[in-house]
């Protein structure tokens, strides 16, 4: 009886061949019946036949070769006059069989897909101007928010462009006292050289639109014609949830020539947020969040502040000639002696203060050691050096190892309950006179 198909073996062959015929193609229909009358031929046999002293398997070998050639004869005459393999998204039988490398997300077939264009933040013509990380990542957050309203996989960009503003090496505390202004090479870089893109796929289904996923969606939308792709551009994203767009394979959304975050300035209704500002940040890849948890290994307990000068202090003359700032107070707020009276109350002296900033002036907040032991992000050189190749890569982890201290201080406040160095907001129209000196009144009343 060993030799014998059993039951569940029988089963089991039905069930396999049974999943060729699910696209209607009466070629897979036709494999899937030869292979049932054989097997049902087989049972019979098995069924009818008397017992022998000595059976051989030889004959339901035989049967099972059969199988194998006529569907492998079938599905090469499916690839030559189609192209593809008859299956929903053109994968291979191995692709559509053997499951992905551990730890990776595996994509289903029935997945639809967002795309979004395939550049962060590229205001058209000027892509080489592109906006610093924070406007970057409000866009891409965006996009992924949508896809998940549209419960749709994200189709990412697989590159993340670098305005040359944001990728200089500025490095403090330099012992021989001298700026530079050397910078990062590259105008771009990958964007799993950022964020951890299968870490991104547990809370939404991400793929790169440099990967073989996106090449084969692409092929079968241009087969599936009408039912393939459709070009939204300014529709609304409810109108999006239309039967009309639901059923396609993709929308493409490409973004606005000028940026990706216009398409979403609805961002004050906190109820339409579905992910946190948080959320990025702590996406960051894998080699990098590694790098933020030696650092603060390193520095123990410790506490931290992030200061933003640097672009952020550019003036402008109005009509008059006289000078204007969008942020009035943040030269005089992001000043040592200013730091030192901002954070003296919640942050005791002795205590290890990590400073993030693009403060490029050598010694700038060095006054800052009369009450605290300051480290710098170049105090990590042996850690940052073997992994850092721009500026993005560097403040991700600088932000991570931020994010851990025990009191934080952010230059600009996101969230109500953010402690700042500043009490300017973030979002200034208006350009107004700097002020440098302590408005005594206020201190008064505080």
């Amino acid at each position: 009886m060993a030799d014998q198909l059993t039951d569940d073996q029988i089963s089991e062959f039905k069930e396999a061949f049974s999943l060729f015929d699910k696209d209607g193609d009466d070629r897979f229909g036709m494999i899937n019946r030869f292979a049932q009358a054989l097997l049902c031929g087989k049972l019979y046999a098995t069924m009818s036949k008397p017992q022998r002293n000595k059976p051989t398997s030889r004959s339901q070998r035989l049967v099972l070769l059969c199988i194998l050639i006529f569907a492998c004869l079938l599905l090469l005459s499916s690839v030559i006059s189609t192209g593809k393999l008859g299956l929903p998204y053109q994968q291979t039988l191995i692709d559509y069989f053997v499951r992905s490398s551990r730890g990776k997300r595996e994509h289903t077939l029935s997945e639809k897909y967002l795309y979004w264009g395939n550049r962060i933040d590229c205001p058209g013509k000027n892509c080489e101007t592109c906006a610093g990380l924070g406007h970057q990542e409000s866009s891409l957050r965006c996009a992924l928010e949508e896809a998940m309203f549209l419960n749709r996989t994200f189709v990412m960009p697989s590159g993340m462009c670098i305005n040359p503003i944001h990728n200089k090496k500025g490095i403090l505390d330099r012992s021989d006292n001298k700026t530079t202004e050397e910078g990062w090479v590259g105008s771009s870089c990958a964007m799993d050289s950022l964020y951890d893109i299968d870490l991104i796929s547990e809370k939404v289904p991400v793929i790169l639109d440099d990967s073989k996923t996106w090449h084969l969606v692409l092929s079968t939308s241009m087969k599936l014609e009408e039912r393939g792709i459709a070009h939204v551009y300014g529709v609304s994203r409810h109108r999006l949830t239309e039967s009309h767009y639901s059923n396609l394979l993709i929308i493409n959304r490409t973004a606005s020539p000028l940026a990706w975050f216009v398409e979403c300035k609805d961002r004050g209704n906190r109820s339409a947020v579905m992910l946190p500002y948080s959320f990025l940040p702590n996406m960051a890849a894998a080699n990098l969040r590694d790098a933020a948890e030696k650092i603060k290994a390193q520095l123990g307990d410790y506490d931290a502040i992030h200061v933003r000068r640097g672009d952020k202090l550019k003036t402008r003359k109005d009509r008059f000639g006289v000078e204007r700032i969008q942020f009035p107070h943040l030269d005089r707020d992001t000043r040592p002696e200013f730091i030192l009276h901002r954070i003296e109350k919640l942050i005791p002296p002795g205590r290890t203060l990590y400073i993030g900033s693009n403060e490029r002036t050598p010694g700038f907040f060095s006054p800052l050691a009369v009450r605290y032991k300051l480290a710098y992000s170049s105090n990590f050189s042996e850690v940052l050096d073997p992994i850092i190749k721009n500026n993005y890569q560097l403040f991700m982890v600088e932000r991570l190892v931020m994010m851990g201290a025990r009191t934080y201080f952010k230059t600009f406040r996101e969230y109500e309950t953010d402690l700042t160095l500043t009490d300017d907001p973030k979002k200034n129209k208006n350009w107004e006179i700097p002020v440098y000196t302590m408005d005594e009144r206020k201190e008064a009343a505080s």
